[in-house]
C-alpha cells in the first residue's frame, strides 16, 4: 500500500471510518461493508483484511469492556440485564460453532465461492425481510439453529462474510441490550483465530498503517456509539427495521461483490 496515490490513502481512511461507525452502532457489518469499496481503491484483499481484523480485535474488546464498566455504574435495576453479554447463549453457539470455524481455518473443505455466497446471502435476506416488516424469524427447530451457525462459522474461517448470518440467529436469541455487546466478544474470540492463520500463512499484518487508520475507526467510533444509544431508546420495532435494512444492504453488496 506504499504506491498509492494521496486521493487514494483519503478514500481509505474515509472507509475506515464508516467501517467504525457501522461496527459500532450496530455490532457487525464494518468489515463486509468496508470491504468491497476498499477492493474498489486498491484489489488487494490482503493488505486489507488483516487491519481490519486488528481493527476488530480492539474495538470488540473495548466497547465489551466498556459496556461492562457502564452497568456497574448503574447498578443493577429491575429491568436491566445482569450482564452486558448473554454468555450463556454465547457459549452455546460456540460450542457448534467452533469446529467449522476450524474447518473453514485449515481449509479442510472447500466449497465453490459463488455457490456459497449466494447460500449464504440469501438465508440472511429472508431474515432481513422478517425484520425490516417487524415480524423477525423466530426458529423453534434447534436444528435450524445448528445448521445456520456451523454455516456462519465455517464461511467466518474462510473469509469476513460470515457476520450477517450469525447476527440473524444471534438477534432471535439475545436481548437487544445485549446483542452488539456479545457478538463483539464472538468477534473477538472468532478473529483471534484467524490472526492466528495470517501470522503462520506469513501475511504481512500492516501494523504501520494502523497508526493512522486506527484513528479514522475511532472517530467513526464515536459516532457510531452515539448512534447505537439512540436506537437502543427507540422502540424494538426500529431496532430491529434498522438491523433488517443493513442486514439487506449486506447482502446485495455481497452477491454483487463476491469474495475473491
Amino acid at each position: 500500500m506504499a504506491d498509492l496515490l494521496w486521493y487514494q490513502y483519503l478514500l481509505i481512511g474515509l472507509i475506515f471510518a464508516w467501517s467504525g461507525f457501522v461496527r459500532t452502532s450496530l455490532g457487525f457489518g464494518g468489515a463486509v461493508l468496508a470491504l468491497p469499496f476498499l477492493l474498489l481503491v486498491t484489489n488487494q484483499p490482503l493488505v486489507f483484511l488483516p487491519i481490519i481484523a486488528i481493527h476488530l480485535l480492539v474495538f470488540s474488546s473495548w466497547i465489551a469492556w466498556s459496556g461492562h464498566r457502564q452497568l456497574q455504574k448503574v447498578g443493577v435495576e429491575g429491568s436491566a440485564p445482569e450482564s452486558n453479554i448473554d454468555w450463556k447463549y454465547l457459549s452455546k453457539a460456540l460450542k457448534i460453532m467452533i469446529i467449522p470455524k476450524l474447518i473453514g481455518v485449515v481449509g479442510l473443505l472447500t466449497l465453490p465461492t459463488q455457490v456459497m455466497t449466494n447460500i449464504i446471502f440469501g438465508i440472511v435476506i429472508i431474515y432481513a425481510i422478517g425484520y425490516v416488516l417487524n415480524r423477525p424469524f423466530r426458529s423453534n427447530n434447534k436444528y435450524v439453529d445448528v445448521v445456520l451457525l456451523s454455516l456462519g462459522g465455517y464461511v467466518s474461517g474462510t473469509s469476513l462474510i460470515g457476520a450477517p448470518l450469525i447476527v440473524a440467529v444471534f438477534a432471535t436469541h439475545v436481548a437487544k441490550e445485549q446483542l452488539r455487546d456479545t457478538m463483539f466478544v464472538l468477534w473477538f474470540i472468532l478473529v483471534v483465530i484467524k490472526m492466528v492463520s495470517f501470522v503462520i500463512a506469513g501475511v504481512d499484518l500492516q501494523l504501520i498503517h494502523q497508526l493512522w487508520l486506527l484513528p479514522c475507526a475511532f472517530i467513526g467510533h464515536l459516532v457510531g456509539e452515539k448512534a447505537h444509544r439512540y436506537m437502543l431508546k427507540a422502540d424494538t420495532g426500529l431496532f430491529f427495521r434498522v438491523l433488517g435494512a443493513v442486514l439487506m444492504l449486506v447482502s446485495v453488496v455481497g452477491l454483487l461483490n463476491p469474495p475473491s
